[in-house]
């Protein structure tokens, strides 16, 4: 089986090269970029699974970068930065990004978030279990082997990594209220604990993209315990 490539942008020299050594150790196929323009060469020597992406960047900001990649690609993406605060996160998160990870940071939970969001990213045999992984709820069309999400008018539902498996844990326990830490652990959705903002803002973006044309998107909040998908899924 081909190693999972990582395109890792930190501009950092020293840093850079221990997370190049830490990832490479750890059976992933790693290239090293300081910059935008080396960051697009990177991505054109072949496939992508992840990115690694410091926000802090000379010239183009990891934050521009990253807005960039979601206009043109779903490849997972995984902040890295100094700035650990809240907001810094939440922005990460409404730009897309699929996890955030602070400096300083240890080999160990470095390796621990890649392999989590490379995880969510179609490397779960459980989704085979799902009869043929097609679950429909209130006209929507979940397509699990695809990982993609189409409306009640067949379009596709444009869904960040993150936000397909948040939808996927909502569907499985449909009509049934899932508290928010337990949210996270079934979407295995690694950006925090249960009080930070990281599961309000995926549902927040879900909310936005599941309405639309005077329709309200099928997922509410119990206040103090909550979400809940309120429709009912079938499978086929």
């Amino acid at each position: 089986m081909t190693a999972p490539a990582i395109v890792l942008v930190e501009d950092d020299p020293a840093l850079r090269t221990l997370t190049t050594r830490a990832l490479q150790e750890n059976g992933y196929t790693v290239r090293p970029c300081a910059t935008a323009p080396e960051m697009w060469r990177a991505m054109e020597q072949g496939a992508v699974d992840l990115v690694l992406l410091d926000i802090m960047l000379p010239g183009t900001s990891g934050i521009d970068l990253c807005r960039a990649l979601r206009r043109e690609s779903e490849v997972p993406i995984i902040f890295i930065s100094a700035k650990g605060s809240e907001m810094d996160r939440v922005v990460g998160l409404e730009l897309g990004a699929d996890d955030y990870l602070p400096k300083p940071f240890g080999t160990r939970e470095l390796i621990a978030r890649v392999r989590a969001v490379l995880r969510r990213g179609g490397m779960d045999d459980r989704r085979t279990e799902r009869g043929q992984g097609i679950a429909e709820f209130d006209g929507f069309t979940l397509n699990l082997p695809r990982r993609e999400l189409l409306s009640p008018g067949g379009a596709v539902v444009d869904l960040t990594g993150a936000e397909f498996d948040l939808l996927v844990a909502l569907a499985d326990h449909a009509q049934r209220v899932i508290a928010r830490e337990r949210l996270i652990e079934l979407s295995r959705t690694r950006m925090g604990d249960s009080s930070d903002r990281s599961v309000d803002v995926l549902v927040s973006r879900l909310r936005r993209k599941l309405s639309g044309e005077g329709r309200e998107a099928p997922i509410i909040t119990v206040r103090g315990v909550g979400y809940m998908l309120n429709a009912a899924v079938s499978r086929r």
